[in-house]
């Protein structure tokens, strides 16, 4: 008989993990870090959000605004906003004037990043610096800077357009005439919000591979096909961000219509949020103010959800 050693007995394992001193601690420690951001974006977001919308529900004036006591109106104010045609004319007017903001803008940053990515060091750098620069200029100094270009006796727009043999333009007052004012709004818009869009694009354009371009170039395609065919498709999802980035910032913009015109002349370059404070400051009634810019961010939400179910269809489909 040929005896064997019997194997070792092996140590009964248990399938409970028991968690090592001080790991709670670590699980909770990310959570702790950011817990001031979350609270302060709550404070300075969220609750002003829900304010906006109680507000929007009560019968709020100057009255209540110092003693209190609002009541509710339901979805009154909600009917006397939509039933006026005054509202629908701007916000027709606010489409039109995101509408071309956003195409401008989207047109001119890709026209730029494409520029950039084929310029050499030293002039690529000399771009995104005034790219940068003209990017961190304050809204308020700006627009002040556009008011002193297209002032009628010492602003340099007509200065230069005498000297160019405009005698027209001698005195000429631009902010006296709406469609003027409102083509100044736009140029003023658009520089400030190309920098961003056209950083952010040529950084992604970064990103395609070049190998993808020498093919093509082998291909024979040129410059547009080379676009059409591979960094349009390509970067498709960050042009749709950075769209939907710029239709929120055009649909929002209040300071530079504000300061230039404040609406004016007569009713020309009155938005959704100019004549959000309108209502409010004007005649007090912040009620009908707050329903006013909750239906603006109820239209951009809808914009943006087209969008957004239409890219992740797109996306589905491939």
């Amino acid at each position: 008989m040929v005896l064997t050693e019997a194997p070792p007995a092996r140590r009964p394992t248990s399938s409970r993990v028991v968690a090592a001193p001080g790991g709670r601690r670590r699980v909770l420690w990310p959570y702790l870090l950011i817990a001031p951001t979350l609270l302060a974006t709550a404070y300075l977001l969220v609750y002003p959000l829900l304010r906006n919308v109680i507000i929007s529900f009560q019968q709020f004036g100057m009255a209540e605004l110092i003693r209190g006591g609002a009541g509710f109106a339901g979805f009154a104010n909600y009917t006397a906003v939509l039933g006026d045609p005054e509202f629908w004319s701007v916000a027709r007017r606010t489409g039109v004037f995101t509408a071309i903001n956003v195409g401008l803008i989207m047109v001119l940053s890709t026209l730029v990043a494409l520029l950039v990515v084929r310029l050499d060091r030293v002039m690529r750098l000399l771009v995104l610096g005034g790219l940068v620069l003209t990017w961190a200029t304050p809204m308020i100094a700006a627009t002040t800077v556009f008011q002193w270009m297209f002032q009628s006796q010492l602003g340099v727009v007509n200065w230069a357009l005498v000297s160019l043999g405009f005698e027209q333009f001698r005195g000429h007052t631009w902010f006296a005439d709406g469609p003027q004012t409102f083509a100044i709004l736009v140029v003023l818009i658009v520089w400030q919000s190309v920098p961003f869009a056209a950083l952010t694009l040529y950084a992604a354009m970064t990103t395609v591979p070049h190998e993808l371009y020498e093919a093509a170039r082998i291909d024979g395609a040129g410059g547009f096909r080379s676009f059409r065919s591979i960094t349009f498709p390509v970067l498709a999802p960050m042009f749709g961000l950075v769209t939907c980035l710029e239709v929120i910032w055009v649909g929002k913009a209040f300071v530079q219509i504000w300061v230039i015109s404040e609406g004016g002349p007569g009713r020309a370059t009155t938005t959704l949020p100019v004549y959000a404070y309108q209502i409010a400051q004007s005649l007090h009634r912040y009620d009908l103010g707050a329903v006013v810019s909750m239906l603006m961010v109820l239209l951009l939400g809808l914009a943006l959800l087209f969008y957004f179910r239409r890219m992740f269809r797109e996306e589905a489909a491939t």
